[in-house]
């Protein structure tokens, strides 16, 4: 997922998306775990996601207040 196409998402879906992201997350360390992970590389992606949604979320929070 690309930064401008997370930008163009509401505080609404944006919390969505984030808490969709964790639940993958989650579910990828536990495949990890019991190793039916196929693409390791997956989580790397998830999580460069949730903090590409983190930045765009605490931009949104700094210009309302601005």
């Amino acid at each position: 997922m690309k930064a401008s196409e997370i930008r163009e998402l509401t505080a609404e879906e944006l919390s969505a998306k984030l808490g969709e992201l964790k639940k993958d997350l989650f579910n990828l360390r536990l495949q990890l775990a019991t190793n039916q992970l196929d693409n390791t590389n997956k989580i790397n992606e998830v999580k460069h996601d949730i903090a590409r949604i983190n930045t765009v979320i605490r931009e949104k929070q700094i210009a309302e207040k601005a």
